[in-house]
């Protein structure tokens, strides 16, 4: 146990991809997967004689993040040279935004397990062209024998948010990163696929004693693509710098660092540099990107409800549970499906039940996703009036539902096709329950005797020998009517 007590103090800078068709400042294609290098020109590997040219998409989806997210969207932006040299850099310098960025002064909210809730702030938000790729001919960079560069990820737009060091943990630090992928995702201006590296997290950790007004000195670990190594990164890299205060022996230099899943370690890469040493200049080729108020509005007006209000909608004005409203708005697809069917069915409980239940239960039984699935919102809506008029029962609907997913077809037309249609008529049910007692003498005794779960029984063969088609209320009373004769 350490002699003292220590408190971590956390920044995170989030890099995210935007969804543009095209790059930053060329017409290559931004589609993950491609042949090494064959998303190229001139212009994003820095050719003699390419200019880059801004894509308005881009500064678009800056607007929008920046409004979602609390900022300040500054009228004038500019794009700067960030003078590294590294092999993943093309051009031997990053076009990206310093002195003067897109968007500042924000924040976001995170809630925590204990239920309260924390302010995060977001210092600035700011575009770049993203750098290529380096895959190592071994397990890490640390044991690799070569390196090749994949140079289609260069010049596809970044939007990098940086936070101030208002985190204490790695829940918070979680919180706030899958509070941001919903956000960007909800707005559209990124598919926030960690496992593609569409974001990417550096996290920026220091340790002090706890009521210490003065900040450690900070590591940072770079380019963490999962929330599982997020986590272990940080409770590695803060033991890491209590163990070195605890033995005398402080930190004093600033260090970017790799974090290695397999040995689950930080690895210094190199000395962290500060922002003079990137000897950042104007871009000379870009001109100052100027955002009008009108534009900025114009995009307001078009951003969607956000996640947040969501569920405050769900809950207030629908009356779900709050665990329902976070299922159905982890996705804007699924919120946007549940709207849908809600214009067709008024029961939002009822819809609820059925699309966190079987539907997502179908969903993954077929490969499909919400926004590519076969049952439209007014196809599912149409299922539960069916189950409301007592045109089928609820076990019928499950069927029909697995059968929709692989067809496409409507609950109507396959209702109709394999003869699923309730049976309400009362002379018919009867049958099926006589039917029922007759084969089963000894459940009919243990009712008989007092055993009355005896009766779920003889329900379940009574749906058994109709092939679930018998009106279960009705079945329910008939049974009772006809046991009650038998006592």
């Amino acid at each position: 146990m350490p002699e003292k007590e220590y408190e971590t103090v956390i920044g995170l800078e989030v890099h995210t991809e935007l969804k543009t068709k095209t790059k930053i400042f060329c017409g290559c294609s931004t589609e993950f997967g491609g042949a090494p290098n064959s998303h190229t020109c001139p212009i994003c590997l820095g050719l003699p004689g390419g200019l880059p040219k801004l894509n308005r998409q881009a500064v678009e989806f800056g607007i929008r993040a920046g409004i979602a997210l609390n900022c300040k969207v500054n009228n004038v932006s500019l794009f700067d040279r960030k003078n590294y040299f590294y092999p993943d850099s093309a051009l031997n310098y990053q076009i990206s935004q310093f002195y003067q960025p897109i968007d500042t002064n924000g924040y976001l909210d995170i809630n925590l397990a204990d239920g309260t809730t924390k302010r995060i702030r977001i210092n600035r938000a700011h575009l770049e062209a993203d750098a290529g790729k380096l895959i190592h001919m071994g397990e890490s960079v640390l044991s690799s024998e070569g390196t090749y560069v994949d140079y289609n990820r260069v010049s596809v737009p970044l939007l990098e948010i940086v936070t101030e060091p208002d985190m204490s943990s790695a829940e918070e630090a979680i919180a706030y990163v899958e509070g941001l992928r919903e956000i960007l995702s909800f707005v559209g201006v990124s598919d926030c696929k960690m496992e593609e590296g569409s974001i990417r997290v550096d996290v920026n950790i220091s340790v002090r004693e706890k009521g210490s007004n003065k900040l450690g000195v900070r590591a940072e670990i770079k380019n963490l693509n999962s929330l599982k190594h997020i986590v272990k990164a940080i409770e590695v890299e803060v033991n890491r710098h209590i163990d070195a205060l605890e033995n005398g022996t402080e930190i004093l230099v600033q260090q970017t660092r790799t974090f290695d899943a397999e040995k689950g370690k930080t690895f210094a890469m190199r000395e962290k540099v500060n922002a003079a040493d990137y000897r950042y200049f104007p871009e000379p080729n870009i001109p100052p990107v100027i955002i009008s108020e009108e534009w900025i509005e114009s995009v307001r007006k078009c951003l969607p409800e956000l996640p947040k209000e969501r569920r405050q909608r769900m809950v207030q004005q629908y009356g779900l549970p709050i665990y329902d409203a976070e299922v159905l708005t982890s996705s804007r697809e699924m919120s946007d499906y549940f709207d849908t069917v809600l214009e067709y069915y008024p029961d939002a409980k009822v819809i609820s039940n059925w699309m966190m239940g079987e539907l997502l239960k179908a969903l993954n039984n077929t490969g499909q996703s919400i926004n590519n699935c076969l049952v439209s919102a007014k196809m599912l809506a149409d299922l539960l009036l069916m189950i409301e008029k007592g045109t089928i029962n609820g076990k019928i609907a499950k069927t029909v539902l697995d059968e929709m997913m692989k067809s496409g077809k409507k609950a109507e037309i396959i209702v109709q096709e394999k003869g699923l249609l309730q049976v309400s008529d009362q002379s018919a049910v009867l049958e099926v329950v006589d039917e029922a007692i007759d084969a089963n003498p000894k459940i009919v005794a243990d009712y008989l005797a007092g055993k009355d779960k005896a009766i779920g029984a003889l329900i379940g063969q009574i749906m058994q020998l109709s092939k679930g088609k018998a009106n279960p209320q009705l079945a329910n009373e008939l049974l009772m009517k006809r046991l009650q004769e038998l006592k």
